[in-house]
């Protein structure tokens, strides 16, 4: 088990509680909007917002966060992350804020309290770089599509 450590923002609504899996099963814990003043922000068709949490976290050193969209919001209102899966460092303090980008045809209120992504913990590899010939493999410099018809 990893623990991540989670602080609440100053002034932060902090009824909804911290994110939480909502099955046994789950591998993302569900986030949400926390807006102050239970605000809301209603989201055009092609708009973006950077949505605010009411949080700070701290992922163990060789650990990420992945922020991604939730497939619900993802399927019946076209709401996602644009840039899914957004990478929260082990060594960022600040705010966590969400992506969040209407894909539908119809504008989608976010209200507070509202569950807008999930989290997924995650080991991270770090590699060393070196220039060198690269091997000869059977697919080669093919390019994008080149092993699908």
């Amino acid at each position: 088990m990893v623990t991540v450590r989670v602080e609440w923002m100053e002034d932060a609504d902090q009824s909804f509680g911290l994110p939480t899996y909502e099955t046994s099963g789950a591998a993302g814990a569900d986030i949400r909007a926390i807006f102050t003043d239970n605000q809301s922000v209603t989201l055009q068709p092609g708009a973006r917002a950077l949505i605010p949490t009411g949080l700070r976290i701290a992922a163990p050193e060789g650990y990420e966060v992945q922020l991604r969209p939730r497939s619900g919001l993802a399927l019946k209102h076209g709401i996602t992350l644009p840039n899914s899966p957004g990478t929260i460092d082990s060594d960022y303090r600040g705010p966590l804020g969400v992506i969040v980008q209407n894909g539908g045809d119809a504008p989608f209120e976010i209200t507070h309290g509202m569950r807008i992504a999930q989290m997924v913990v995650a080991p991270v590899v770090q590699a060393t770089f070196d220039i060198g010939p690269l091997d000869d493999t059977v697919r080669g410099a093919a390019g994008f599509g080149s092993t699908g018809t």
